[in-house]
């Protein structure tokens, strides 16, 4: 009878126990059976399914990454073949370096693509200063008076000894290259002034139909980014001269090539063969 008494207590224990335990595990069924089919099969297969859902999920983030490198439709790196595309390739001092600024002349403004390769052929944007800088809205250059320092005070007013007749075929957006020209109420007709040009780094739809984009930045664009954040005067014109070194106008037939930075996501193109040194085309094919 004692040992009885001893044992039944146990007994109760384990039965207690027992039921407990068919209790949690019938609760947690319940909630198994609320979760979403992938995160069900996820959780029922316990520790051995946490290898699978990490490499499912490095998968996905591998594809979204391959998928943010492609190039856009109308990137030049999709360029045909077969196609000839007119570039015009920049060398700009900035920031202690010389940065390459590259933008593709549209065929839809003929007058004004003919005017600028006529200008750079003349080698009449060498040595002239970037004369305005908007954060993140605007860079313009191209005034003549800009190659003279101490005529500081007139820049922005050159280039008027010749204009060309507006083009409003092609809308702004980012990166769009136009020509500037002076207001309304002197210039009625709309008329480009024959030097100046802004690179459109903002919003300045409000300026389609009124002033004439010709080009498209297809490279440098976060340079471009970089030179209208420096700090400038009450006219907007960067404190430190910014200078175009050179301006060339070459064909770039087929896609250009994508060059990736090492240092992060930053990419963009390699220059034209024609665009570039003797030294830099050798090195290029030896290396």
């Amino acid at each position: 009878m004692k040992s009885l008494l001893r044992t039944l207590p146990i007994a109760l224990l384990l039965a207690a126990t027992s039921v407990f335990a068919q209790t949690e595990a019938d609760a947690l069924a319940k909630e198994k059976a609320k979760l979403p089919e992938a995160v069900r099969k996820i959780a029922e297969q316990g520790d051995a399914g946490i290898p699978a859902a990490q490499a499912k999920a490095a998968d996905v983030a591998k594809k979204v990454s391959s998928d943010s490198e492609k190039p856009a439709a109308n990137s030049p790196a999709n360029w045909g073949k077969g196609e000839v595309h007119k570039l015009a390739v920049i060398d700009v001092k900035f920031g202690g370096s010389t940065e390459t600024i590259m933008f593709e002349l549209l065929p839809e403004a003929p007058k004004h693509v003919a005017n600028f390769i006529e200008n750079v052929q003349a080698g009449a944007y060498k040595g002239l200063a970037i004369h305005r800088a908007i954060d993140n809205y605007l860079v313009q250059t191209g005034d003549p008076l800009t190659a003279d320092d101490s005529q500081r005070n007139e820049w922005g007013t050159g280039g008027e000894d010749k204009t060309v007749a507006g083009e409003f075929k092609i809308s702004h957006k980012v990166g769009s290259v136009a020509m500037a020209r002076r207001g309304d109420k002197v210039n009625p007709s709309r008329a480009s002034n024959g030097y100046q040009f802004y690179f459109a780094l903002g919003n300045l739809s409000n300026l389609d139909g009124n002033y004439s984009v010709f080009g498209q930045v297809v490279s440098g664009l976060e340079t471009l980014q970089a030179i209208s954040r420096v700090p400038v005067d009450s006219n907007d014109c960067p404190l430190s001269r910014i200078e175009v070194k050179n301006i060339r106008v070459v064909d770039q037939k087929g896609p250009l090539v994508v060059m990736k930075e090492t240092s992060g996501t930053r990419r963009s193109f390699t220059k034209p063969a024609a665009a570039k040194s003797g030294l830099a085309r050798f090195i290029e094919r030896v290396w």
